[in-house]
This record gives C-alpha cells, sequence and structure tokens, in this order.
C-alpha cells in the first residue's frame, strides 16, 4: 500500500511559548543487550487499542505519530493524527497540521525524540509490508533524523516495523512488535478516538467500506487477543535498502 507523506521538512518549525531555551542531548533507542530482553517496538495496551480502533474506523489507510515514553523510546503510549487526505493506497499530511502537532506536544513539554520519530500507518489489506512509495517516504521525510522508526499494522493484525539509526551505529534493524503489559494504562476511549478520527482524516476514495462500527466491533471483540503477527521469521538486523 502507498503512504504519502508532505515533501516539506521532517521537521516543521515549532514555537516554543513561554519557554525558555534549553539545550536538550540527542537521545538514542536503547538497543538491546544480550543481558536484556530483545528491542522491540512495543506498544501499552492502550496505544495498540487505539491503532486497531483507527485501522477499522474506515475504509482507507491512516497515519499518525507515535507518541513514546520519555524513558523508553520504543514504548508506544499514544497515537497521535494529523489532518490528511486518505485512500485506500496512501495518506498525505497536512503541512500546517503537522507543524501544529510538533507546536502542542512541545507546548506539553516533550522532545522530538519522543513524538517526531516513530511513524505509524496503517494498511486495509492484509499484508503490513511497505511499498516503494513507503520506503521513498520514510527516506525523504526521516532520512535526516539521527533515529526513526517506520510501524505499519494491516488487516488481521499482521504487523511490520523498523528502525533507522542515521548516527551512531548506524544501520536499518526489522523489529518485533510487541504489547507491553508491564506499563500503566488509561482505558481505551472509543468515543474520544473517533472524534480525534473524524477531525483529520478526509477519505478522498469516498468509499466507506463495509459499513461496520469501529467502536462496537472493538467492544465486542477480544482485542487484546489480536496481538501482532509478523509477516515471517523475525531477523533483528536488515541491510538498508
Amino acid at each position: 500500500m502507498d503512504a504519502v507523506l508532505p515533501v516539506a521538512s521532517p521537521r516543521p518549525k515549532m514555537r516554543m511559548k513561554n519557554a525558555k531555551p534549553r539545550r536538550r542531548q540527542a537521545r538514542w533507542p536503547r538497543l538491546a543487550t544480550r543481558s536484556s530482553r530483545r528491542t522491540a517496538l512495543r506498544f501499552t495496551p492502550y496505544a495498540w487499542a487505539k491503532l486497531l480502533f483507527l485501522r477499522d474506523a474506515g475504509s482507507t489507510e491512516v497515519g499518525g505519530f507515535g507518541i513514546s515514553s520519555a524513558n523508553d523510546l520504543l514504548l508506544v503510549e499514544d497515537i497521535g493524527l494529523v489532518t490528511q487526505h486518505a485512500t485506500m493506497a496512501s495518506v498525505e499530511f497536512d503541512d500546517i497540521s503537522v507543524a501544529d502537532f510538533f507546536d502542542r506536544q512541545v507546548d506539553a513539554g516533550r522532545t522530538p525524540q519522543e513524538f517526531g520519530r516513530i511513524w505509524l500507518h496503517t494498511h486495509p489489506g492484509d499484508c503490513p509490508r511497505p511499498s516503494g512509495t513507503d520506503e521513498a517516504t520514510f527516506a525523504r521525510v526521516f532520512g535526516d533524523a539521527d533515529w526513526a522508526v517506520m510501524g505499519i499494522l494491516a488487516c488481521g493484525g499482521a504487523a511490520y516495523a523498523r528502525l533507522h539509526l542515521a548516527k551512531g551505529p548506524g544501520g536499518d534493524w526489522r523489529l518485533p512488535v510487541e504489547i507491553d503489559f508491564d506499563t500503566d494504562f488509561p482505558a481505551a476511549d472509543p468515543e474520544g478516538w473517533q472524534a480525534e478520527y473524524d477531525a483529520n482524516v478526509i477519505n478522498v476514495d469516498g468509499w466507506r467500506g463495509l459499513g461496520f462500527d469501529a467502536a462496537e466491533r472493538l467492544a465486542q471483540s477480544r482485542w487484546f487477543d489480536e496481538g501482532p503477527v509478523l509477516p515471517e521469521a523475525n531477523t533483528n538486523q536488515e541491510e538498508p535498502a
């Protein structure tokens, strides 16, 4: 499936309101060592349920930014949507909406590493593998970032994630996708998620799909049983494209 983001700079200008300039040290995701658990893109149950809800809320792709823990950059705690024109094969983010999203996150005290490095989107089909356009977009928009992750969730739960390091050790690593039940998390909020979806996702195709209600589907299903399914046997390191 194709996903298209704006050609604009991956780091929109952000206004620091009533805040003194601060120097921040660059941070990178922690890679697992032999004595620690494997490196993975992890979701809190709240974030995973929200991603499933957004995937099923319409017939198109949906894209957003993973908002991660300040203490664990590969632990996604929430997903932020921006205004986007979506089809069954692509999403195109609105530049101004992306800049406003970055502003709100900075005003909330977060750093860009916590909200602007994990690009998530869904595929309406059952294949989570990135398309050629996905790869080109990831390289163009996030290629200059010190690190970034592309994550894709397809129908049926198949998932794909890849970490790119532009600095430090460098290279690309395929990541397992996991739900972390050891973290604290809020209750599901399907009404709020639906409002966020309606306010941001513009269906360019016009086709509304099969007409099921995402909130009803979430309520009737054991959503936590639809865990991520890797499309192939896991291999941690992958040669750069």
